[in-house]
């Protein structure tokens, strides 16, 4: 498998930096190519969803150190806003509309 031929999700496009992480580790790529696609978003979205450069590194890491443990999603996590083929569940608005607080 070529580094292009790397799946992504169903929304996202797999980022360069998540995407060279995964084709340096043969064990964490396979892991990351038997998950479902909606799977993998949840995965690409939670690595991309944070402000700082630095915390995005430990991200694309805990990504590929994850899928070698046998996780298959992100623990903890409230999941991809930016999907639109579903309405936001009840538990993600209330964390967004949390969030909207604080940030006011």
């Amino acid at each position: 498998m070529t580094n292009n031929e790397i799946s992504g999700g169903v929304v996202h496009e797999l980022p360069e930096d998540l995407r060279q992480t995964l084709a340096s580790d043969a064990e964490a790529l396979a892991a990351w190519e038997d998950l479902t696609p909606l799977a993998r978003n949840e995965w690409i979205c939670w690595a991309i969803s944070v402000k700082k450069p630095e915390t995005r590194r430990q991200h694309v890491e805990r990504v590929r150190t994850q899928l070698k443990e046998g996780m298959r999603r992100p623990c903890c996590w409230m999941g991809c806003i930016h999907r639109t083929d579903k309405p936001i569940s009840p538990s993600v608005q209330w964390v967004l509309d949390k969030q909207s607080k604080k940030s006011s």
